[in-house]
């Protein structure tokens, strides 16, 4: 039986380093001062931006984003971002006839960075592009329409319960939690996560799960 599988970006597909690090660096602040605020937020369950807006909460991040972009300093995805299973395990997946999907809640820019890696996938979709990002329900219909098939038949792969797990489920996609990055591993273990219908440590486990 054919299955699709999605795939979230951030800390699923590809690392968060280089964007908070550049960040840091385009604001003149420590990457371990970031980091360390963007870990305190998230242990809050707040918005990582929140952690940019402690260290200038007067900043207009639309318009400090685009500055980036004019100076030539904005986003940047290369495969050195991509985590080293990821292209293996699309790779198997798409070979076993199953449709892959990538859809997260990035930019515009970000959507097309990744397709300019031509990884092993059907298509390519962010938050940016379709006006929704999760965990509103209108992402996972986009995401729906984008596969062509039937929730059930879609399995959703992301490290953030609230944001990957939690809506997926009332969907009615299939879900698994990946213990990826400091979402993942914050909260493995949180109650938030256990509707995921799997738990798995490296998308490599995808190729052996139990699914029918």
């Amino acid at each position: 039986m054919m299955r699709t599988f999605a795939f979230d970006i951030g800390e699923t597909i590809v690392r968060d380093d280089r964007y908070w690090n550049s960040w840091a660096d385009w604001l003149n602040i420590p990457r371990h001062t970031l980091s360390a605020l963007v870990g305190a937020v998230v242990a809050q369950g707040r918005d990582n931006a929140e952690a940019v807006r402690l260290l200038r909460p007067d900043i207009d991040l639309a318009a400090e984003y685009a500055a980036r972009e004019a100076a030539g300093r904005g986003e940047h995805l290369d495969d050195s971002d991509l985590y080293p299973d990821v292209r293996p395990v699309l790779t198997a997946l798409r070979e076993a006839d199953h449709q892959v999907l990538i859809a997260g809640n990035q930019t515009r820019r970000a959507a097309e960075l990744l397709r300019a890696l031509d990884l092993p996938v059907d298509a390519i979709a962010t938050s940016g592009e379709w006006g929704a990002a999760k965990p509103d329900p209108e992402f996972f219909i986009r995401l729906v329409d984008l596969s062509g098939t039937d929730p059930s038949d879609i399995v959703y792969v992301g490290d953030h319960p609230a944001n990957d797990v939690l809506p997926a489920k009332a969907a009615g996609l299939r879900t698994a939690h990946l213990r990826r990055g400091p979402w993942g591993h914050l909260w493995a273990d949180d109650p938030a996560a256990a509707p995921a219908d799997w738990r798995i440590t490296s998308l490599t486990e995808l190729l052996t799960l139990p699914i029918e």
